[in-house]
């Protein structure tokens, strides 16, 4: 293969970033600390972050990438990744098959597949010690927002049940090529001690995305579909709006949705 770079592929939401120092910056966000001895990035493209990753000895790093084109560059350029190239979708992959311990997550995420990796990093977050990702700035800020924020939503509270979130800092549009139609924002995941959530998960999540599915209306009408027990009916909870409720909130309705037999 000669010596060219990649060509960004739309249909992949590839927007390559130029910018070293924010390369540098985001790639030095990963704590390293002793949860984890192994970091995925989620397509390296022509490893613009993973030059920084590399030479950290605290972690191997290993890379999974969709792109064909992609894959030949890093082999040609990092010789040093031999045997830590995983060719294939982060989406299709299961994490406990490629890796056997605790594995942290880093990677400029493609807009279009952000949130569905946010809910494969909820589906492995036991093996998910930190996560560290730049992305669309609107979704970042979703994900790291406080209750009672507009931009407060399902993600927020799914993803803030099981780990610590940081807004970082944000990415002007001009870095990349092609750059974006809008600013990207770093956001970082560390994750909490919750090991498992008082209540019913599959019911919290089921909770949470009927609260925000009618965002306008009180929890009361909100809730409806879900057939409420009557008991919980007083419950002043049900006289707010889903983006006023914290996770303990939500956690609280879960329990009072399904009332110990």
């Amino acid at each position: 293969m000669s010596n060219h770079s990649v060509r960004p592929k739309k249909h992949l939401g590839q927007h390559f970033l130029k910018d070293l120092s924010i390369a540098q910056q985001i790639a030095g966000l990963l704590s390293g600390h002793n949860a984890y001895k192994k970091v995925l990035e989620i397509g390296p493209g022509m490893g613009v972050l993973t030059q920084y990753l590399l030479p950290n000895e605290q972690f191997e790093t290993h890379v999974i990438e969709i792109d064909r084109e992609s894959i030949s560059y890093l082999q040609q350029h990092f010789p040093s990744l031999r045997g830590r190239i995983i060719d294939g979708d982060f989406l299709q992959m299961d994490l406990r098959k490629l890796f056997q311990e605790p594995v942290a997550i880093i990677g400029n995420f493609p807009y279009n597949i952000s949130s569905q990796i946010f809910f494969r990093v909820l589906e492995y977050r036991a093996q998910i010690p930190e996560v560290v990702c730049m992305l669309q700035k609107e979704v970042a800020q979703r994900i790291a927002s406080p209750p009672g924020n507009r931009d407060y939503g399902i993600l927020s509270v799914l993803l803030q049940a099981y780990y610590d979130i940081t807004y970082e800092f944000t990415v002007d549009a001009s870095v990349f090529q092609p750059p974006p139609a809008v600013q990207s924002g770093v956001i970082r995941l560390k994750r909490n001690s919750v090991e498992a959530l008082p209540c019913d998960e599959k019911k919290f999540v089921q909770v949470v995305k009927q609260g925000f599915n009618n965002r306008r209306k009180m929890l009361r009408n909100a809730l409806k579909p879900l057939n409420p027990p009557e008991t919980m009916l007083s419950n002043p909870l049900l006289d707010k709006r889903a983006e006023q409720l914290s996770v303990a909130d939500f956690v609280k309705l879960t329990q009072l949705m399904t009332p110990e037999q």
